[in-house]
Order: C-alpha cells, then sequence, then structure tokens
C-alpha cells in the first residue's frame, strides 16, 4: 500500500469511527449518502453534488432538525471525505484498466 493509500484509509477510519459528536451511524450514513432522512438527506447530498451552493438555510434546516453545530460540521466532513472517496476510487480504478491496457 502506497503512503497515500495508507493515509486515506487512516482519514476514512478517523471520521467514521473517532471520537465525534454525531453518532457513528449518522457520520457513516452521510459519508455513504444514504440512509439519512430529510432535512440532513438534502445538506449531504448536496454537499457531495454540489458543495459550493450549500447555503446558511441548509445548516439551519440541519439545526432545526436537532443537531448541534457541531455534528453538522462532521456530517458535512463525512460526506465530503465519502464523496472524495468513491472519487480516488474510481480513479484507481481507472488507471489499473489503463495498465492492463498497455
Amino acid at each position: 500500500m502506497s503512503d497515500i493509500s495508507a493515509l486515506h484509509a487512516a482519514l476514512v477510519t478517523r471520521v467514521l469511527d473517532g471520537n465525534g459528536q454525531a453518532p457513528a451511524y449518522l457520520r457513516r450514513a452521510a459519508f455513504n449518502n444514504s440512509g439519512l432522512d430529510s432535512p440532513l438527506s438534502e445538506l449531504v447530498d448536496k454537499v457531495v453534488h454540489h458543495a459550493y451552493a450549500v447555503t446558511d438555510q441548509d445548516i439551519a434546516s440541519a439545526s432545526a432538525a436537532g443537531l448541534s453545530e457541531d455534528q453538522i460540521f462532521e456530517v458535512v466532513v463525512c460526506a465530503a471525505v465519502g464523496a472524495a472517496t468513491r472519487q480516488y476510487q474510481s480513479g484507481l480504478t481507472a488507471l489499473d484498466a489503463a495498465a492492463v491496457v498497455k
């Protein structure tokens, strides 16, 4: 495993299983972008697909649903790391496929 792969694995482990204010099941759901109820599902989906479009209202809606600022932050980080992980894995798969073609 290359250094970057080990560091990436450590990051994923830390955000999903490390100490946090948001429950681990909620962080994992955000990471996977699945299994969340509204309004959190909308916030996470927006972070995953259109992060530039997240607004104060999106955060306020998550807060009104009962999440603390720390929990919202952790959920957003997990959503972003999950999206980046899927892109990273797709890139590695493409590189492997290209190496086989050569």
